[in-house]
């Protein structure tokens, strides 16, 4: 397929970032101005030149497949133009913008892109029903073009973009799932009867059909396994693989497989969707640290609700210590610095819980920052306060969805939480058998014998209460953990709990586990960080 040549700006590239037609158009004048505003925001007003001169750029460079341009004007060009231009405002429809930029179809694909992530992240009220439907088809459209092709399509991408298009594609289908699941009385009537006549809009299957095709052909499966083992990803890479468009698709795919899946509750699923992803080795494949952290924060609370403590913590830790090396990175992009600011709370809520369920060491930086910002959650916690629990659960769990349409006869609002309500109760069901953990863990630390009627008297039990409970203690503090060299679904059961014990007829005696912390590593460790940060000083 031939695509329509883009005309060349009349003033370059830097055109769009000049104050020009723009700033002429601003008078000073309060009156003036908000009228030029009013005028400019319907949907008959006229392109400034300056954002005539970004779009065809923009569509030179895409066509060029000029990557570094291409980049610079997604990640900068465009976003300063938004915040200049269009801060609470849609940018110009595609139907305004096609005569620009020659009607080029496969750019108009990628404008209303977008433009429609535009509208949901920045538009008060978010988009309309009808907003929701075109974005959808505009989806689409683009994954039609890229997989229906004979060959590989001529596109390259920055992986940023990439990433985003996976990541925003599973967004508005979250979005959607909720906004079909709200109460009736929330919804006009047009909007009701839209819905009823679309059931298959923005479906399940759908979504699920696009990621496994991106998956499928790109042959990242494949690739992961060679590269795993030390081999070269692009010898099973195939025809489509070898292009760096469909790889990086697929591998955010993958992702997106494992986002899906733990939204929707399926968490050994999700994991299954990473199977041949190391979480342990530094993988060429994940160059995007948004997509780094969305990675670790769904495969940490699938572990959490899987009940795999350690390998929870241990991917949690990980991620939190990269987010502290790196945060300096995403200081100057706001948008992105505060989503990876809030899921950094919520994967530190998520650690808490998983260290209060099962104590271990962690990396000392990770554990002061515990102790500074939720060591009183954590008190509830371990003291058996099952609404702390539920508070901190609430919020550090992703927004679960529910795959099938409501009934929108019913005024039911409870439908719409049903979803977080059922993965409330298989967590608060896990938390309630071993509630008494903690505080038996607490007791046995201070003594080396114990006679099961003095503890049960502690305990406010009867001594066959607490055997069943000594023998709960046994069992959740053995957990599958991650072996290396086995998918992140395999492992072996093992124990790291700092307290274990054994029952001789009456009595029970309590060995002590706990490794003494390693002073000298952490000091050598510190004094390295000290000495970074004074040469980066003296450079500057």
């Amino acid at each position: 397929m031939s695509w329509a040549s883009a005309p060349e700006p009349e003033d370059g590239y830097a055109g769009y970032y000049g104050y020009g037609e723009y700033d002429m158009s601003h008078t000073g004048d309060p009156r003036q101005d908000m009228e030029y505003e009013r005028h400019y925001a319907g949907h008959s007003y006229i392109v400034p030149e300056v954002i005539k001169n970004f779009l065809v750029y923009f569509q030179k460079v895409i066509n060029q497949r000029d990557l570094l341009e291409i980049q610079n004007s997604y990640e900068n060009g465009f976003n300063k133009l938004t915040d200049r231009f269009f801060k609470n405002t849609a940018w110009p429809e595609a139907e305004v913008v096609a005569p620009i930029v020659g009607n080029d179809k496969r750019f108009l694909i990628l404008y209303k892109e977008l433009y429609y992530r535009h509208v949901y992240a920045r538009l008060q009220g978010g988009p309309s029903l009808s907003q929701r439907f075109d974005s959808y088809f505009n989806y689409c459209d683009l994954f039609n073009y890229i997989l229906n092709a004979d060959g590989p399509v001529p596109l390259e991408l920055p992986d940023q973009w990439l990433w985003d298009i996976v990541d925003e594609f599973i967004y508005q289908f979250q979005s959607f799932s909720i906004f079909r699941h709200k109460s009736p009385s929330k919804k006009t009537e047009d909007e009701i009867e839209l819905l009823k006549v679309n059931p298959k809009m923005w479906n399940v299957h759908s979504v699920l059909n696009v990621l496994h095709s991106l998956v499928d052909k790109s042959n990242i499966n494949k690739q992961l396994e060679v590269y795993t083992s030390g081999g070269d990803p692009d010898s099973v890479a195939g025809e489509f693989g070898q292009h760096s468009l469909y790889k990086m698709l697929g591998y955010f795919s993958l992702v997106g497989l494992l986002r899906l899946h733990s939204l929707l509750g399926d968490y050994y699923q999700a994991l299954k969707a990473l199977e041949n992803i190391d979480f342990n080795k530094k993988s060429l494949y994940s160059r995007v640290p948004a997509c780094q952290i969305t990675t670790f924060y769904f495969v940490g609370f699938a572990y959490m609700m899987m009940r795999r403590y350690q390998d929870a913590i241990r991917t949690l830790s990980n991620i939190l210590l990269y987010i502290q090396r790196t945060k300096t990175m995403f200081q100057n992009k706001t948008q992105l610095y505060d989503q990876i600011s809030k899921t950094n709370d919520q994967m530190y809520t998520l650690l808490s819980m998983c260290l209060v369920l099962y104590p271990m060491r962690i990396d000392e930086s990770v554990h002061s920052h515990l102790r500074e910002k939720y060591q009183d959650k954590m008190n509830k916690m371990q003291r058996g306060d099952m609404a702390e629990f539920e508070t901190c659960f609430a919020f550090a769990c992703p927004k679960f969805l529910s795959p099938v349409p409501p009934n929108y006869e019913l005024e039911n609002t409870a439908k719409s939480k049903e979803p977080f309500t059922l993965q409330l109760h298989v967590f608060k069901v896990e938390v309630a058998q071993q509630i008494q953990v903690p505080t038996i863990r607490s007791y046995l630390k201070l003594y080396t014998t114990l006679p099961i009627a003095k503890l049960a008297a502690f305990m406010d039990m009867s001594d066959d209460e607490l055997c069943t409970q000594l023998m709960c203690f046994k069992h959740k503090m053995k957990n599958l953990v991650w072996t290396k060299g086995t998918s992140g679904l395999d492992g072996e059961f093992q124990s790291a709990s700092e307290v274990d014990f054994f029952i001789d007829k009456d009595m029970i005696h309590i060995a002590d586990t706990k490794v003494a912390r390693r002073y000298g590593d952490f000091f050598i460790r510190q004094f390295h960080k000290f000495d970074e940060i004074m040469r980066s000083l003296k450079t500057t």
